[in-house]
């Protein structure tokens, strides 16, 4: 068997891939903090900004996202989790500004957001930001084509130039033919559809996602986790995701933090978080997970071997489930490359065979 500390990831900087995208949305310590308005006022006056946490208490109020501090980068799937009451649909209203953060800093690119003005806030949110949340919310008595055209007439854009640009995005998720079609005539994920249609008509820059598939039924919500991740493939959006499903954010994720009681408790990749869960909540949330579903070929290889017969080549990327199947066939290591396809390491039948027997 395979001990956890033999599958951490090498914390050395590894000069072998490209440096990281730049950060796209940014908070640091930010808070928000439900009760009465002028008692929330004086309690963050007094602490110099700097909420604490017992006076919040003390003072009956509640503390909705405590302290949190996360990075988007561009063109990442970041995903925001944790149970009911954890504080994940909170934050991604603060994050957006629909809610105004009790304190802390928020910015959007070099864009201070606790800064804009009501009006810049909306001229924001329309032209630079798309949402999709659990409830589809389209308006009833408009066509799949009004709906998705909606937001750009609001922009003031003329009706043949915001019709041609639905029906672009009406055929990017599957559903052309379906323009004049009303919202009661469409399935669940249909209606979902159109719904990711219309966020993505005005081309936002970051794009934010609360429990779009939650309310789906399990192979509608497989299935618009499939085409979620194929509009991904095409558009590289900054997406900030909320899921209560572990195992759709493993799925789905680039990076996820784990909230707990409004408090961000630990950010990393899905392998990070289990192969070293910060803490006993982390743990529990991903005791279930098969881990040949989170672990990669870099943080299972050994030493590359040029003198070895390789059967095979693996991206460093590459998940266990993935190419359990070729390895387990082979008595042969595969070399393990990066994304210039240069050697870095090799992995073996039985460290695969391992893996899948503990899983």
């Amino acid at each position: 068997m395979i001990e956890a500390s033999a599958l951490k990831p090498n914390t050395e900087p590894d000069t072998r891939e490209d440096a990281q995208p730049a950060t796209k949305l940014s908070c640091r310590n930010l808070w928000k903090i439900f009760g009465d308005e002028r008692e929330v006022h004086d309690l963050v006056r007094k602490s110099g900004g700097v909420p604490d946490p017992a006076a919040i208490d003390r003072a009956g109020l509640s503390a909705g996202v405590r302290d949190a501090s996360i990075d988007v980068r561009e063109g990442e799937i970041f995903v925001i989790m944790g149970l009911s009451g954890s504080g994940k649909s909170t934050i991604i209203r603060c994050l957006s500004m629909l809610l105004q953060p009790t304190a802390g800093e928020l910015f959007f690119e070099d864009r201070d957001l606790l800064a804009c003005s009501r009006k810049e806030l909306i001229e924001l949110r329309r032209h630079k930001m798309g949402m999709v949340f659990q409830h589809f919310a389209l308006l009833p008595h408009l066509s799949v084509l009004r709906n998705v055209a909606f937001p750009l007439e609001v922009q003031g854009v003329d009706r043949a130039r915001s019709e041609e640009k639905a029906r672009e995005m009406i055929a990017l998720v599957g559903l052309e033919s379906r323009e004049e079609d009303f919202p009661d005539a469409l399935s669940g994920g249909q209606q979902q559809r159109v719904g990711i249609a219309r966020s993505l008509a005005t081309e936002p820059e970051l794009w934010f996602l609360d429990e779009p598939f939650s309310a789906l039924d399990p192979l509608i919500r497989r299935e618009m986790q499939d085409e979620f991740l194929r509009l991904q493939r095409v558009l590289h959006k900054s997406i900030v995701f909320i899921t209560h499903d572990f195992d759709e954010a493993i799925r789905i994720a680039d990076r996820i933090a784990i909230m707990n009681h409004g408090e961000i408790v630990q950010i990393g990749t899905p392998e990070d978080l289990v192969v070293r869960p910060a803490d006993a909540y982390v743990e529990e949330f991903t005791r279930a997970v098969s881990r040949s579903k989170v672990l990669s070929a870099r943080t299972l290889m050994e030493s590359h071997d040029a003198a070895a017969d390789h059967a095979g080549e693996i991206g460093a990327s590459e998940r266990v489930s993935e190419f359990a199947a070729r390895v387990v066939e082979e008595t042969r290591p595969f070399a393990v490359v990066d994304k210039h396809r240069r050697p870095i390491g090799q992995i073996s039948r039985e460290a695969v065979i391992s893996v899948l027997a503990e899983g």
